[in-house]
């Protein structure tokens, strides 16, 4: 029986010429990553454990982005945590205030992974970098200690769900919609410890910030990681970035898979989902009018260059409804530069947004956006479970970034295309 293309990653990294899922293999690392949460807990561990040095300074990446700039004592105290043990070991990428961005954006723009990589981050939206044909995902803060001790971590090799897209997506529906619409579709634990494979001829007509998306979300269907073939897309996204040689993985054609969905896009259309799931889903027609407090245009899941653009594109001319806060957070040094050059954040401001630096902050009710009890915020983030943004009575409905501006602009859940 063939392999997939997670499998024959998998397998390269662990020196086998061949693994089948379920197998326990201890594979090679090209990247371990931590953020200022995570990193002090592994540097714990690390410590606890009498380890002395790291394996590569090279490839451990420290990107402090979910409280910072820090909000509190304590988030400032981490934070120095993870600057130190950087410094001891001579870590080169360390990414802080002025330098860093929201890790799972910031990683790819860097070139720090690529093409048939294998990736471990103490976050779980780790799975990010398959939408380059890595096999990346989310660990615990010991594995990670692990990781950057040895070079190393031990997996099951995931069984994979082939997801078969076709078509061609409509204006205002993107790859927010596609990854909303698949979770709908198989629930929050439909791909529990699986690979989300994504084929067809529907790939080529996603852009790489569609996939990056879609990745990014595999998590929230319990998937152990989401991957896409490397195409032209990808390498042109890659050429001038990622240093290291290129490495493409295929699926054999007798690869094996537990199941297979068609998602034909062309028949797609704007999708959110409700509190307090994202597999809670609805088109935006069956709930437009919901009011809202606040909304949320960012994240690792869409704070790219074409996600500003797109919630620009709607806010151009307009102002945000009375009643409404936007908060409007590009993912990276170079999206919020690049958004100043292209007269976006002149946008976002006269239309009454606040335009903030690069970070994690609302999407986990850190900061920059927490709610209180009985408000409800559009946001273009990854999770809305209970308590997700602040208070525990407060909700979350998950959504791209045309929708969220078009909300905002209408002080309910709207459609970008009644404007």
């Amino acid at each position: 029986m063939g392999m997939t293309m997670t499998q024959k990653i998998l397998a390269a990294h662990a020196g086998l010429p061949s693994v089948k899922a379920g197998d326990l293999i201890e594979a090679k690392l090209d990247l371990v990553l931590g953020n200022d949460i995570t990193t002090p807990v592994a540097v714990a561990a690390f410590d606890e454990a009498g380890l002395t040095k790291v394996f590569d300074p090279e490839k451990i990446a420290i990107v402090l982005d979910h409280y910072t700039p820090c909000k509190d004592i304590k988030s400032a105290q981490l934070c120095d945590t993870a600057r130190k043990f950087a410094k001891r070991f001579g870590i080169t990428h360390l990414y802080d205030v002025g330098t860093a961005g929201i890790e799972h954006a910031l990683l790819p723009e860097k070139g720090l992974v690529g093409p048939g990589d294998c990736v471990i981050g103490a976050d779980s939206h780790t799975c990010t970098y398959g939408a380059l044909g890595a096999f990346s995902t989310g660990v615990g803060s010991t594995d990670m200690a692990a990781g950057m001790a040895i070079g190393e971590n031990w997996f099951k090799v995931p069984a994979a769900i082939k997801v078969n897209l076709i078509g061609k997506l409509k204006p205002y529906v993107s790859g927010k919609d596609v990854i909303l619409h698949l979770i709908g579709m198989i629930g929050v634990d439909g791909a529990l410890y699986k690979s989300l494979e994504f084929v067809g001829p529907g790939v080529a007509e996603l852009s790489m910030d569609d996939r990056f998306t879609i990745a990014n979300m595999a998590i929230e269907a319990g998937g152990k990681n989401g991957i896409f073939p490397v195409d032209e897309k990808t390498m042109e996204y890659v050429t001038g970035r990622f240093t290291r040689p290129v490495m493409v993985y295929e699926a054999d054609a007798d690869a094996e898979y537990e199941q297979e969905v068609t998602i034909d896009l062309s028949a797609l259309e704007s999708t959110v989902s409700l509190p307090h799931l994202p597999s809670n889903t609805k088109t935006v027609s069956e709930v437009k009018g919901m009011p809202i407090q606040q909304v949320i245009i960012g994240s690792c899941t869409n704070g790219r260059i074409s996600d500003m653009r797109a919630a620009a594109e709607i806010l151009k001319g307009r102002k945000v409804a009375e009643g409404v806060r936007c908060i409007v957070i590009p993912a990276t040094q170079e999206v919020y530069l690049q958004c100043i050059r292209e007269g976006l954040t002149e946008i976002f401001i006269e239309s009454g947004c606040a335009f903030s630096t690069p970070t994690c902050g609302p999407c986990l009710g850190g900061h920059m956006g927490v709610m209180c009890e009985g408000e409800r915020a559009v946001s273009t983030t990854n999770r809305n479970f209970v308590g997700r943004m602040g208070h525990v009575k407060s909700e979350v409905v998950l959504a791209s970034p045309a929708i969220a501006a078009a909300s905002a602009v209408k002080g309910c859940i709207a459609d970008p295309s009644d404007l």
